[in-house]
């Protein structure tokens, strides 16, 4: 792939419940890239996905393996689909426009990333996506989630959520786009 302009930082909020009362409001649904849709941990390319360089990031060239049919996956599940990755705004650019054929998505900014003094022991991402959902039903799908992550959402989140972990050796699956759609299926039926 060639060089990649940043794209300019368009407004981070979460995207607003549709006005009319008639009409709820789709979950999110959170999406990391690394791990969930790059398995960086396999130990070789999984089959299905294809290798793409990524070149002109500030660590250097960086190797990715991605499946494009994931785009048309994702975009078939009954979900807003958000950025919730250290790529930010380059998740658009790079991975999901030429790539994964998605239209730009609205991205998570992070005010500072890989922390590591959580006083819960909490993932870096956790409480900022809690404060960015603002209350909005979601479901996360990361890699680097755990039952303390879990935990605290349950109990400081005040919509709905699914805190899906994903095995950075093999990606997203048939599986865990299977529990997605039951997940929101359960919350649709859930609702008045």
């Amino acid at each position: 792939m060639d060089d990649v302009d940043r794209a300019p930082d368009p407004d981070a909020a979460p995207p607003a419940a549709p006005d009319a009362p008639d009409v709820p409001a789709r979950p999110l649904l959170l999406l990391d890239v690394d791990g969930p849709l790059n398995p960086y941990a396999a130990p070789a390319q999984p089959p299905g996905y294809g290798e793409y360089v990524v070149t002109g990031m500030p660590a250097g060239p960086l190797r990715l393996w991605l499946r494009p049919p994931h785009g048309q996956r994702l975009l078939s599940l009954p979900y807003e689909l958000v950025w919730a990755t250290t790529w930010m705004h380059e998740a658009n650019t790079v991975i999901g426009d030429r790539v994964l054929g998605l239209p730009p998505l609205p991205v998570i900014e992070w005010p500072s990333m890989f922390t590591t003094d959580d006083p819960d022991g909490l993932y870096w991402k956790t409480r900022h996506i809690a404060a960015w959902a603002a209350g909005r039903t979601f479901a996360w799908v990361d890699d680097e989630i755990s039952a303390a992550d879990t935990a605290w959402i349950a109990e400081h989140h005040a919509g709905e959520a699914l805190l899906r972990r994903i095995d950075p050796a093999r990606g997203l699956v048939e599986e865990d786009f299977e529990a997605l759609e039951a997940w929101a299926a359960e919350r649709d039926r859930s609702r008045p």
